[in-house]
């Protein structure tokens, strides 16, 4: 196997969860008093990147915690709401299968986490929830601590930039799924060593490579 561990992000990768933020973000923009997200701004944010994203909307960084904690409460009272993208649980099934070892880094709680995943949420060996906005790489750090593995044994998946930013800063592995915040063209730009475009393509890639063979470049 390339990757013994593999992390994976929630919202957006796993979860289908944009729907549900843009149903609510604008009541959240009223509270916290940053700019309200009109349709013709989505495809603009989805090509931007995190810190551009919050430039955008005007919001400082000392409200971040507080916006953060109010979506995670949101969050509880509508999880069960959130689906998971098709597909998800027979391409854990399968990592999992081949001997892979899952985890989980996440802004969202690990309570809201496991409810979202339901029964998939047994093949995960670790949670590491409630990440700050530009706190993932930390988590990713002691996920590899505690798995007791090297950086090169690992990857992140993930669908924004950030998630991106933070696999390089924990001097691990990433990949892109396109389905997710973020727009391709965005995640492209800043070259990742997998883009996933299908569901299956995370099993496809992932599980055919020879244990230490690196990724072809995308």
């Amino acid at each position: 196997m390339p990757y013994t561990l593999i992390i994976f992000d929630l919202d957006g990768t796993l979860a289908d969860s944009f729907p549900w933020f843009r149903l609510h973000v604008n009541a959240v923009a009223a509270r916290y008093g940053f700019r309200q997200v009109k349709d013709e701004d989505v495809e603009r944010l989805r090509h931007a990147s995190t810190r551009e994203i919050l430039d955008f909307l005007a919001v400082p960084s000392w409200k971040l915690p507080f916006i953060a904690r109010h979506m995670r409460r949101l969050k509880t009272a509508h999880a069960a709401s959130i689906p998971l993208f098709a597909g998800v649980g027979p391409m854990l099934d399968t990592l999992a299968a081949h001997g892979h070892q899952l985890a989980l880094v996440s802004s969202d709680t690990e309570a809201n986490a496991r409810e979202k995943l339901g029964p998939l949420a047994a093949l995960f060996a670790d949670f590491d929830c409630s990440a700050s906005v530009f706190g993932k790489a930390r988590k990713f750090r002691r996920v590899l601590k505690r798995a007791r593995l090297a950086p090169h044994d690992a990857i992140a998946i993930g669908d924004e930039t950030r998630d991106i930013a933070a696999a390089r800063a924990a001097g691990i592995a990433c990949g892109a799924v396109t389905w997710g915040y973020a727009a391709e063209k965005a995640l492209r730009d800043r070259q990742p060593d997998y883009v996933f475009e299908r569901m299956e393509e995370i099993v496809e890639r992932l599980t055919s490579l020879p244990a230490g063979q690196d990724a072809a470049p995308v």
